[in-house]
């Protein structure tokens, strides 16, 4: 592999401190090159592993270098390396809070994202438009994700109305749009153009479960889903009145998805009908809707589903959702979930604060938990107040030494292979277990 240009290197720049024109290697050293960078991003963990004292002005300034030739690579001539670069920047921005440092380039890199969207192919579309999602994830409801919005708005809704298009980029594109919507919510009119949007893709699974023999949208339910998931999450923020509105248009559609063929299709109906159900209690306490009995035999009838022609992590899956969905329905219950996240938790106790927190893990993926630490933004959603400021000390005496961690996990494992089999001994009297 050849070895990267050293920084120090200036007399390779041309005068004035630009660029040099020819590049320092080749399309394909390019994206092996970048390749190795983005496997140091992977993983928040390997920010933070434990190791001898190291100088993190120098740490810093070296990582901010790396991202620096990112966004020069995202105008490389190579598609691969184009999008090695974006994942590059992607897995960056997941790891750690780099507001200051996007703040300098958020021109440069709205500039490249929207080129990467209009001109690349479907899996460097998909990786600008999750890259837009953390530029605003990043910047929180300001007026530079305003600006960012305004300059992808137009292109991303092309792409998602663009049936030319691959259904990956699509789905990565309505859910983008979506994200980028909610994080800047000043904007109403916007707010409403861009759930009409995303009506405009879901709701043609109302005509493909009305009508079984039309299939031309049979093939596309991962792009409805997303649809459906982002449009759910905008009405979340919508006016009593507007929510009002839609409550009208889709209360009595959705059910028709819960006979869809997707199983994932069918979970996203299902949730959707909960938090419905839950806005328009929050905003009618004398709320009565006509066909509960109906929609309460299907909800059960899903939540105990035992067709053999399906397969079995499906059916757990299931049933396990629509369990929760059936007593949201019937009886009003959310059952309570604790996230954990360094000393601190928060309780999710509601449909609506569910789907928020489910649409920005599947952004973050494993750095949820170091944004709702530290990202503002995140931690003004989910109403947890400032970030908590601990001192290394405080920080070091709460980890657990690695070797602790193996010992309490190998004494864990142990116990419990052995509890498992005493219950697995066929010799053992089955009387005395009651």
């Amino acid at each position: 592999m050849p070895k990267s240009k050293k920084r120090g290197s200036n007399h390779q720049r041309g005068a004035g401190g630009q660029h040099r024109n020819v590049q320092p290697f080749s399309d394909e050293d390019a994206s092996i090159e970048t390749m190795s960078h983005c496997s140091g991003f992977s993983d928040p963990a390997s920010f933070t592993e434990e190791g001898p004292e190291v100088d993190e002005e120098a740490t810093q300034e070296d990582f901010e270098y790396k991202l620096k030739g990112f966004i020069d690579l995202t105008l490389d001539k190579s598609a691969k390396t184009r999008q090695a670069a974006l994942e590059g920047l992607k897995n960056a921005l997941t790891s750690k809070i780099l507001y200051e440092f996007i703040l300098e380039r958020r021109m440069t890199l709205t500039d490249s994202i929207e080129r990467c969207i209009k001109k690349g192919k479907s899996d460097e579309q998909s990786a600008a438009a999750r890259l837009a999602c953390l530029l605003c994830v990043q910047l929180g409801s300001g007026i530079e994700s305003e600006e960012i919005l305004k300059t992808l708005g137009p292109v991303l809704k092309k792409i998602i109305c663009d049936g030319t298009a691959s259904i990956q980029a699509r789905q990565a594109c309505a859910t983008c749009l979506g994200v980028c919507c909610f994080i800047v919510t000043d904007d109403i009119t916007e707010l409403y153009s861009t759930m009409e949007c995303l009506e405009n893709i879901f709701t043609k699974s109302y005509q493909r479960e009305r009508d079984t023999n039309d299939i031309s949208s049979t093939h596309n339910p991962v792009l409805h889903i997303s649809a459906l998931l982002a449009w759910t999450l905008l009405l979340t923020i919508c006016p009593v009145s507007e929510v009002k509105k839609k409550l009208e248009m889709h209360l009595h559609k959705l059910p028709n998805l819960l006979s869809c063929d997707d199983v994932n299709m069918r979970i996203a109906a299902g949730e959707t009908l909960a938090l419905l159900f839950e806005l328009a209690r929050e905003t009618e306490a004398d709320f009565f809707y006509e066909d509960m009995e109906l929609l309460t035999q299907k909800l059960r009838a899903l939540a105990t589903d035992g067709n053999k022609h399906r397969a079995k992590v499906d059916k757990r899956k299931q049933r396990s959702v629509f369990r929760d969905v059936l007593r949201a329905v019937e009886e009003r219950d959310f059952p309570t979930e604790t996230v954990k996240f360094g000393p601190e938790r928060m309780y999710i106790d509601c449909w609506v604060k569910k789907q928020t927190y489910d649409t920005f893990k599947e952004i973050l993926g494993s750095g949820m938990q170091y944004h709702l630490q530290s990202n503002e933004f995140l931690r003004n959603v989910f109403e947890l107040g400032p970030p908590v400021m601990l001192d290394a000390a405080t920080l070091k005496t709460m980890k657990i030494p690695r070797f602790e961690r193996h010992l309490y996990n190998s004494a864990a494992f142990k116990a419990r292979t052995k509890a498992r089999s005493k219950c697995r001994d066929k010799r053992t009297d089955v009387g005395e277990f009651f």
